[in-house]
């Protein structure tokens, strides 16, 4: 019971290792070869967490050569399109100019009903409001609506809006986040400053934000009601 256990723990931290350098892609953006990878590493690590009579080697050694395999078609992806076109496929326009174009559809064995799943998904209910419709290489669907029913935007109407910068942690869940004070050119006594301004010190601090206007989120955390 403890050995199983303890080789299913060891295989999930391989398995996990493996994933994260494979890289960060969410499940829906796999391509082809990836998601074939991921499966059969899956499968691979299984077989000796389940059965302890199967050497553990016999597991982990097949998962190293797909990561190898993984590393290798991901470098030849990089250097040649023509590779890439063969091992990823390529991009099908299902809906062209407002036109569902029925020959690309039974060929990516898309049905209507399907297609038009998709569109909800991405939030537009009605073919007549689609430009283009593109199925990418991952299985996503990019959508380009018609100019008269895309979202207008500031530059629609000759506004620049003022620069947001991007928003950084300081405090969560009651931990300092150095590496991110550090990149702002702030310090321990500068994050106590502000904190105080809120009544609160870090430990205090659920979460506490910064954005790049320089304007402060600060929330504290519930406290324990004693018994």
């Amino acid at each position: 019971m403890l050995i199983t256990f303890i080789r299913a723990i060891i295989l999930y931290i391989i398995v996990l290792v493996i994933m994260r350098m494979m890289g960060k892609r969410e499940i829906g953006q796999l391509q082809p070869f990836e998601l074939a990878i991921s499966i059969m590493i899956a499968d691979l690590a299984s077989i000796p967490m389940a059965d302890v009579g199967i050497p553990i080697f016999d597991g982990i050694i097949p998962i190293f050569a797909l990561l190898v395999m993984h590393l290798a078609i991901s470098s030849i992806n990089l250097r040649s399109i023509n590779i890439r076109k063969v091992i990823c496929g390529k991009p099908s326009i299902l809906v062209y100019r407002g036109k569902i174009d029925e020959k690309v559809l039974k060929r990516e064995k898309f049905t209507i009903n399907e297609l038009q799943e998709r569109l909800r998904g991405n939030n537009v209910f009605s073919l007549s409001d689609v430009e283009y419709a593109i199925l990418e290489t991952s299985g996503q669907i990019t959508v380009i609506q018609k100019p008269n029913k895309r979202n207008t935007i500031p530059e629609d109407f000759n506004i620049m809006p003022e620069y947001e910068g991007m928003s950084y942690d300081l405090i969560v869940d009651g931990k300092i986040m150095y590496e991110n004070l550090k990149s702002l050119g702030k310090d321990i006594n500068w994050l106590e400053k502000e904190t105080k301004k809120f009544k609160l010190n870090p430990k205090e601090t659920l979460l506490m934000t910064i954005d790049g206007k320089g304007e402060i989120f600060c929330q504290a955390k519930e406290k324990k009601h004693e018994r």
